[in-house]
């Protein structure tokens, strides 16, 4: 159960947090840095401060990239905590009119897939089509949308519409793929990729094609109802998925991490622990993808029989991969057998993308952290840049655009594919 009074009060002003926080690099202020919020939530908690405009402005800067969490001697949930107060600020102040309409085009993946379909006939009417990183630019300033931002593009096919419901690899094993909105729509190269690295495992795919949103943009937005539909709606159905199936893989770390961790943490929230538990029960039998594959079958031999590559690669971790779910040696286990691996300055940095209240509301902070991300890379002189997410694929590549890099971004089931096809 989420308690603020217990987190704050076991918060002994170490500062141990502010040195890694996301915010507090760019905007350094005591208000935005880690001890700084679980203070302001206290007080306001307490009833000795009111949730006004400033408030509001100050909780929604924060990144929720939990650097905080991995550091603090106690793993104080400072990420949660801000969380649930998104919550009181959505029922106080309302969710924006756009962010409203893209909610509720995800809760509704049918309407979502005519949408996309159109946006594909249509998006070069208003945009310019960028290919090496798979974005597009608009060719005039919209509202909240700046000239020279890169947006993901759309596939003229989603991911999903483009297979059978099941790909028989006449394997013993059988996985589940919750695909994520990006790569559905999108970044959908990332899908085809892991089809591919299980063909030449041999192990069967259920592409679990009623699956839902995973609901984080609506999570760290503070729109519970949504959570709350979509996250009973998924653990219903991976209820009945994993009866026939080993594990159900994942190629996004973000979604990853929202149905591992934040569904349990939500339901908690929530004080509904019968969900809490559901949702605790099918945790460990859903993966990141490169986890899976390092842990569970013998890619990295396959990989080893394979030819060598003179590209050089880097890596860069994902908050929600590393730092929440521990997964950091498996993707680069897995890159480092063929390619020329050069590891990453601060590779455990946030990217700052920060979710949909952080790339409308906040672009310009947003932006400072994904600049000093391109510059890293930039810095380390490779031809690839490599995370297994694709809102840090979004974030980065407009950061590489923005400072002129001339590096790709590519997922890593992308990297290890191309060698199996060859």
């Amino acid at each position: 159960m989420l308690n603020i009074n217990e987190i704050s009060n076991a918060c002994v002003k170490c500062g141990k947090c502010i040195p890694v926080c996301t915010i507090h690099e760019i905007n350094r202020d005591e208000s935005t840095s880690p001890r700084g919020f679980l203070d302001l939530i206290d007080a306001y908690e307490n009833q000795e401060l009111k949730l006004d405009k400033n408030l509001k402005k100050t909780f929604e800067s924060c990144f929720l990239c939990t650097n905080c969490v991995e550091v603090c001697p106690s793993h104080l949930r400072v990420d949660s905590a801000i969380e649930k107060v998104r919550y009181d600020i959505a029922k106080k102040f309302g969710i924006a009119w756009y962010k409203k309409l893209a909610f509720f085009f995800l809760r509704h993946r049918k309407i979502l897939d005519i949408l996309a379909r159109l946006g594909y006939v249509f998006q070069s009417c208003a945009f310019n089509i960028q290919y090496k990183n798979l974005g597009m630019k608009t060719r005039f300033n919209l509202p909240l949308i700046k000239k020279d931002r890169l947006l993901p593009s759309l596939a003229k096919k989603n991911f999903l519409a483009s297979n059978p419901d099941f790909i028989d690899n006449q394997g013993e094993k059988t996985i589940g793929l919750f695909i994520g909105c990006l790569s559905n729509y999108s970044y959908i190269n990332t899908g085809f990729a892991l089809l591919e690295i299980c063909k030449h495992l041999k192990i069967n795919v259920d592409l679990l094609k009623d699956q839902s949103c995973c609901g984080a943009p609506h999570y760290f937005t503070g729109d519970f109802k949504s959570v709350e539909s979509l996250a009973k709606k998924n653990i219903v159905y991976f209820e009945k998925k994993l009866k026939t199936l080993d594990y159900i893989v994942i190629p996004e770390a973000t979604c990853s991490a929202m149905i591992n961790i934040d569904y349990e943490h939500f339901f908690h929230m929530q004080k509904d622990e019968e969900w809490a538990a559901r949702a605790k029960n099918i945790s460990n039998k859903i993966l990141l993808a490169t986890k899976y594959f390092y842990e569970h079958t013998n890619l990295e031999e396959l990989l080893k029989t394979k030819k060598k590559l003179n590209t050089k690669i880097t890596y860069h971790d994902p908050c929600h991969a590393k730092k929440m779910q521990g997964v950091s040696k498996e993707p680069r286990a897995l890159l480092k057998q063929n390619y020329v691996f050069k590891e990453l300055s601060h590779s455990n940095e946030c990217c700052g993308f920060g979710g949909v209240s952080m790339q409308t509301d906040h672009y310009e902070k947003a932006l400072q952290v994904g600049i000093k991300k391109a510059q890293n890379i930039q810095k380390s002189k490779v031809e690839i840049i490599s995370a297994e997410c694709s809102a840090c694929r979004m974030q980065i590549s407009n950061a590489l655009e923005h400072e002129k890099v001339s590096t790709q971004f590519l997922h890593p089931l992308e990297l290890i594919a191309k060698l199996l096809q060859d």
